[in-house]
């Protein structure tokens, strides 16, 4: 098939003409599920993480691997006429980002620590200095070293223990968040040749005597978090001690350290209950003990403080109450109310520091800050002047402090850093990451509009364009939604968009229900059998826009990423001729077939979330709503689809065999492309630049299909 494709290609190009687009094989492969089969012809593109691997392809990985070639080759040709755009995109982006860059440097023990960036170099370069910002620095990690020769790298968790003179530290090289611990002696600049495959990458705890560290491992098939071990520096591995194993295949699991440096914790999550257990970092080789039995239906997260523990719970408070606890009595039993429960507040995080408590809560749809003196019982807000933004606290790796940092960002003021007095309520501005391209958030302009979902919800809309490009009439506008797992998309500021709004675009982002714009109720009436909610709330938000004249259906498009990438599926199958394009990116669409299969990495953790297709009236739900299920005989908005071949979260098989399924149905004129990055995973090209040739990919389709050419 390949080479008759390529034959046709060839000639196709010297007769100037189109490209045409590949078809792939159709081998029937049946699903069976209770008393109902399916048919899958696309079945055969799935494999194994050993035939990805293997030095040599078999013949049906060969067969997939040049089937994504022919698409990614036809993608190239019929895009072939927005290279130069895409380059000029990838410049713009690039212009924007400051080569010399530093991150604003945090104290932790007697250190302070930051990341710096050198011209033209792709990776950070981990700093520290001692005691004083005046002091010589000391140069504990360069990346750009550790990528050397390497197409994908990316460093995951840098852990300095107690004594500040060992590093653990995890790398990726194959992009599938498999990671590699390894040790550096800070004194000697040595990295020790002992290192742990298999392990987590952000889940490592020193014990304080210096020498102790408790993982992460994964299970290799189904990629989920299941077992903590012990390990002593300079022992073999292979005498690492398990501590604990978790059994149950709904849960995650990892391990860190308390701030306090009082406690190693290890973390079990489902997406309905959660379980801790704790152990005294002066002593690594006890036993932990469970922080109270776990629940059916409880999710609560712990901070250590003095002598206590606080509690984000939602036990009786489907929004959220913070509860305390002595730190030696941690039974449920025990547990004080300290903040009740509201239904017009959702307490979204905790953190602690000696004197006092910070309290990240959504209100109003918008995430405030509020603060806790826990020696005058006294709390107050951090003001805010922008109608609609995101604030949240940021890297406070000190416990004696009555100093905050935070972050705040808006769709038009970038992302700003602050150190706040919890005590004189004095606020400093320590950066503002800020394009170098001479950005003035003046030309732009940003509101929160708010619309009557079909069964009458309100429904928040968070949109920014340019001043001088707001046309009276319709214009092109995307519009982004997510909406799965209770993550809310804040309005948040973009470099690379600025390219989009400068040529006339409106940006918006639905806050649909599957989020927790309003709390925990809004996440419950977008999941499981609710799921039908996210979708409606997002063809509603285009078709308010469209009557209140901000766009039409020659104008408006659509995007979304992973669960994001369901989101697109879902809405262009359901309203087909409202979008006049759409990206799907590593799109989540072959949603009951995945959901049967638990040997599908992270399949089983998420059944709370979507529904177990074992049991008939979630598995005949899912299918009403599946992407890939629901295909028809339709005409599809113009489509550009983005997969990655190790990517971890969303098998490349979906959005490869969503495609070939959609060549099969597609009716009239629009065009559908697919583009497979073959190196990277889930989030794309490692890097600090070369992440943007994607972005200006999706842009110059976006573009190429509204029509404009520069």
């Amino acid at each position: 098939m390949k080479k008759y494709l390529l034959i046709g290609a060839i000639l196709m190009k010297a007769c100037n003409q189109s490209p045409t687009p590949p078809v792939a094989d159709k081998e029937q492969y049946e699903i069976v599920a209770g008393n109902d089969s399916r048919m899958d012809n696309y079945y055969w593109m799935r494999l194994t993480d050993k035939q990805k691997s293997a030095k040599s392809y078999d013949s049906q990985t060969q067969k997939v691997v040049d089937y994504i070639a022919l698409e990614n080759q036809y993608k190239n040709e019929s895009l072939s006429h927005t290279k130069q755009l895409q380059e000029k995109l990838y410049n713009e982006m690039v212009s924007r980002i400051k080569k010399d860059d530093k991150t604003v440097p945090y104290l932790k023990n007697g250190y302070y620590y930051y990341s710096r960036f050198e011209k033209n170099k792709e990776y950070a370069i981990h700093c520290r200095k001692k005691e004083s910002l005046d002091a010589k620095e000391e140069i504990i990690l360069d990346e750009n070293k550790l990528a050397e020769g390497l197409d994908y790298f990316t460093l995951y968790g840098k852990y300095v223990s107690p004594d500040n003179n060992w590093l653990a530290f995890n790398i990726d090289t194959l992009s599938r968040r498999f990671y590699t611990i390894y040790f550096k002696d800070l004194r000697t600049g040595k990295i020790l040749d002992t290192s742990i495959p298999n392990t987590e990458g952000d889940d490592i705890a020193w014990a304080n005597d210096n020498k102790t560290i408790f993982y992460t491992t994964k299970n290799k098939t189904t990629l989920l978090s299941e077992k903590i071990y012990r390990h002593k520096l300079g022992t073999n591995t292979s005498n690492d001690v398990l501590v604990y194993h978790e059994k149950d295949i709904e849960f995650y699991t990892g391990v860190y350290r308390a701030k306090s440096g009082k406690f190693i914790i290890i973390w079990n999550n489902s997406t309905l209950v959660s379980d801790y257990h704790i152990l005294n970092a002066d002593d690594p080789d006890g036993d932990f003990v469970n922080f109270t039995p776990r629940g059916s239906a409880h999710e609560y997260t712990i901070i250590h403080q003095g002598n206590s523990f606080f509690i984000m719970t939602n036990w009786n408070a489907k929004n959220n109450r913070l509860m305390e606890v002595p730190d030696k009595q941690t039974e449920i039993s025990n547990w004080n109310e300290v903040i009740p429960h509201r239904e017009d507040a959702q307490i979204l995080e905790i953190d602690s520091f000696k004197d006092h408590i910070v309290i990240n809560e959504r209100i109003d749809g918008l995430s405030q800050l509020r603060v806790f003196d826990q020696n005058s019982k006294v709390d107050h807000y951090i003001s805010f002047e922008e109608d609609a933004y995101a604030s949240y606290i940021s890297i406070n790796m000190e416990y004696d402090t009555n100093i905050l940092r935070y972050a705040f960002s808006s769709l038009i003021t970038p992302r700003s850093i602050f150190d706040y007095n919890m005590d004189s309520k004095e606020n400093t501005l320590m950066k503002v990451e800020e394009p170098v391209d001479g950005y003035t958030s003046a030309d732009y302009h940003s509101e929160r509009i708010y619309i009557d979902s079909r069964d009458g919800i309100k429904i928040p809309i968070s949109l920014v364009y340019k001043k001088d490009k707001k046309l009276s009439g319709p214009q092109n506008l995307l519009l982004y939604g997510y909406g799965s797992y209770g993550s809310t998309e804040d309005p948040y500021f973009s470099k690379t968009r600025i390219s989009l709004l400068d040529r006339g675009f409106i940006f918006a982002i639905a806050h649909v229900r599957g989020g927790q714009i309003y709390g925990r109720q809004s996440y419950d009436d977008g999941k499981l059998f609710n799921k039908m909610n996210t979708f409606y709330d997002f063809i509603d938000a285009g078709k308010y826009l469209i009557k209140h004249n901000y766009t039409d259906s020659d104008h408006l498009f659509c995007s979304g990423g992973s669960a994001g990438g369901l989101l697109i599926g879902a809405v262009i199958n359901m309203e087909p001729e409202l979008w006049k394009g759409a990206i799907a990116a590593v799109p989540f669409v072959d949603v009951v077939t995945t959901m049967l299969d638990p040997t599908i990495p992270l399949t089983s953790n998420e059944w709370d979330e979507w529904g177990d297709p074992r049991e008939k009236p979630y598995y005949d739900y899912m299918l009403s709503y599946s992407p890939y299920d629901q295909v028809d005989y339709l005409k599809y908005p113009n489509l550009l689809v983005t997969a990655g071949f190790f990517d971890s979260q969303v098998q490349y098989w979906e959005p490869l065999k969503w495609v070939a399924k959609l060549r099969e149905y597609w009716q009239g004129e629009n065009k559908l492309f697919l583009h497979t990055d073959m190196e990277s995973g889930h989030g794309g090209k490692s890097g600090r630049f070369r992440r943007y040739k994607d972005y200006a990919l999706n842009y110059a389709f976006l573009l190429h299909v509204a029509g404009i050419k520069k």
